[in-house]
């Protein structure tokens, strides 16, 4: 792959919405972006979060977010 596809296929990516995955029972009343999740797992495991950690977090918040989807629980 040549620099310039990487680029056209960048642009392509940057444009769009993000990907939604559902998880029933993981995620419940809020979309959680991948790089949210990953920050909090590796935040959990005492790595400190640094400048490009917070741009490795954007870039994958980007591209996937995970939520309860349609058939979660309403709450009263």
């Amino acid at each position: 792959m040549t620099t310039g596809e990487k680029r056209d296929r960048r642009e392509q990516t940057a444009g769009s919405a993000p990907r939604r995955v559902r998880l029933p029972g993981f995620v419940t009343d809020e979309d959680v972006g991948l790089g949210d999740a990953v920050k909090r797992v590796t935040s959990t495991l005492g790595i400190r979060p640094c400048g490009g950690c917070e741009r490795r977090a954007a870039a994958l918040n980007r591209l996937l977010v995970m939520s309860g989807g349609p058939g979660r629980r309403q709450r009263n």
